[in-house]
């Protein structure tokens, strides 16, 4: 069975998706990266409220760029689905936020790891749970 499931994510069906899910990731979180760093070392926020603003604007860029190319085939189209599939990856993103913060407080105040590699180990982590999520809600 375990087999099955790693053939499925390497050759099957979702595995184009997944690919593409990555390529956007890793995309918005060298955005997110960039924008966190502004915030904190240019703009002098707490690391932990410049994660939360970096991770709502990426949350915005990763819906346009997944609806437009990784989920194209059960893409949103207009006005009415476009903003209800931006509202529910809010959701279920938003609800990734707790364990991206979670994971990055930990790493950076109780590991001593600093801030922007500890954001990307959070990322990594919350990025499992997101795509399962959008992938069965938002373009079920």
């Amino acid at each position: 069975m375990l087999r099955a499931i790693l053939r499925d994510l390497t050759s099957g069906p979702i595995a184009v998706q997944l690919r593409r899910f990555v390529v956007v990731g890793a995309v918005t979180a060298g955005i997110q990266m960039a924008l966190l760093w502004a915030f904190v070392d240019a703009g002098g926020l707490n690391y932990l409220i410049g994660a939360t603003i970096a991770i709502e604007i990426t949350i915005v860029l990763s819906y346009v760029f997944n609806n437009a190319w990784t989920f194209r085939a059960s893409q949103n189209t207009g006005a009415s689905e476009y903003l209800t599939g931006l509202l529910k990856t809010n959701l279920v993103r938003g609800t990734a936020i707790p364990i991206q913060l979670a994971v990055l407080f930990a790493l950076v105040e109780w590991a001593g790891i600093m801030y922007l590699f500890g954001n990307a180990v959070a990322i990594l982590v919350s990025g499992i749970y997101r795509f399962v999520l959008d992938s069965l809600w938002t373009w079920g």
